[in-house]
């Protein structure tokens, strides 16, 4: 296992223990609905952490409902029960990092929906966002450079333009290990990379054009294609 490897599995152990120890403290102390939690200062000297590592287990607490940080106020219990936010945390606490398949497998369920919403509600200003994140794209393979940044680009202007806020968020979550991974990997090395130019045209042109079951279709291709390759890793 490499160091980063190695830092990142330490990071995650860290992060479950202090998800843990918040969720007994507000069971020891009873906190209901609405109670604030200790600052993330007297959390840190009780947990013997920093209060950066007291902060990304509040925020991951956050993201899943459990907790809501107010500005200038503190973080309080969220309305929820104690037997569903215990079984809540405890979900939380068996979560694995995800795989490489498991980001492509889910990103390519998103993106099949997405794509075809963005066909039915895009507006010209979507278009005109997928448009400089293609053009972005062509330029860097073309001049041989490193492309995948571009590349995901596109897809989240795909993923806005579908209006679904939701499956949008979902999109920006997954992007940044998927970023990581291609690059690892070399996904997108520069004979996928410049197939990928004729295949996102494809695809802009049916959002373009209107048609959610042709986008579905041209999206279903560029993932044929481009995704054999991670099956094989």
């Amino acid at each position: 296992m490499n160091l980063e490897a190695l830092q990142k599995m330490e990071g995650l152990s860290l992060q479950k223990t202090i998800i843990s120890k918040i969720k007994d403290l507000i069971n020891y102390k009873n906190l209901e609905p609405g109670d604030k939690l200790p600052s993330e200062r007297m959390l840190s000297d009780k947990f013997g952490v920093t209060r950066s590592n007291i902060r990304e287990a509040i925020q991951k607490l956050e993201f899943y409902g459990i907790l809501n940080s107010i500005p200038q106020s503190g973080t309080f219990v969220a309305n929820i029960g104690v037997i569903a936010m215990n079984g809540m945390i405890e979900d939380i606490l068996r979560l694995e990092d995800p795989d490489f398949k498991s980001l492509v497998e889910t990103r390519i369920l998103l993106e099949l929906k997405t794509v075809r919403l963005a066909a039915l509600r895009r507006t010209e200003n979507d278009l005109k966002k997928m448009k400089e994140a293609l053009d972005a794209y062509i330029i860097k393979v073309k001049d041989g450079q490193d492309a995948v940044q571009e590349d995901l680009l596109f897809h989240l202007a795909i993923a806005k333009a579908s209006g679904n806020s939701t499956m949008n968020t979902f999109m920006l979550i997954i992007t940044p290990e998927i970023i990581t991974n291609f690059e690892k990997y070399h996904v997108c090395d520069k004979g996928l990379a410049e197939l990928g130019i004729a295949e996102h045209q494809a695809i802009y042109d049916a959002i373009q054009e209107q048609n959610p079951k042709l986008a579905k279709q041209k999206m279903k291709d560029h993932f044929s294609v481009l995704y054999q390759y991670c099956y094989n890793i």
